[in-house]
Order: C-alpha cells, then sequence, then structure tokens
C-alpha cells in the first residue's frame, strides 16, 4: 500500500518539470547545464527542482570539479512502483467485492 511518504513523492513527482527532469536522469547522470540545456528552463528555478528532488531522496549529487551532476535513485521510483503495483493487484482482487447499501 501506498504511505503518506509515498504520497508526499507522488506530490513532488506531480511538477511536469520535475518530471521531465527525472524522466532525462533515467537516461544518463547530467549536471545542471545539461539539463537547462535539454528542459529550456532557467538555471535558478531548475536548482529550486533539483534540490526539491535531492531533498525527497529522488536523486543524488556527484560533484566533478566546479560542475555538480545529477543522477537518478531507481531504488525509490522502483519502491513506489512496488506500492502502485501492490494496488493494482488489490484491485484486481476486490473487482468482485461490492458493499450492500444500508
Amino acid at each position: 500500500m501506498l504511505t503518506s511518504v509515498d504520497t508526499d513523492l507522488i506530490r513532488v513527482l506531480a511538477d511536469p518539470l520535475r518530471l521531465q527532469i527525472v524522466t532525462l536522469l533515467a537516461r544518463e547522470t547530467l549536471c545542471t547545464t545539461h539539463l537547462v540545456e535539454e528542459t529550456g528552463a532557467r538555471q535558478t528555478n531548475l536548482s529550486n527542482h533539483l534540490r526539491v528532488l535531492r531533498e525527497a531522496g529522488v536523486v543524488e549529487t556527484e560533484p566533478c570539479g566546479r560542475y555538480t551532476y545529477y543522477k537518478l535513485r531507481p531504488d525509490v521510483l522502483a519502491s513506489l512502483a512496488g506500492g502502485f503495483a501492490d494496488l493494482a493487484e488489490s484491485a484486481r482482487n476486490a473487482a468482485g467485492n461490492k458493499r450492500a447499501c444500508p
């Protein structure tokens, strides 16, 4: 089942730009400069979104000289996916359940 932690993560990923960032990071580790080029977002806006993703545990940083690279933490997304898979299984199992009205 989904927990309050999962619902917080869902809120974090609900933002279109953050979801775009996660999608890009699913393909490769990127620095802020790459993400600005790919998304067209301003650097300050992008940095704020990356901070939210980092605080939520979705991405981690990797310093490299004067750049900071960001990479996705697939285990976090897999855990969230598992919560949704559990919900789907419950729905399949409960398809015939119907509570009677009083």
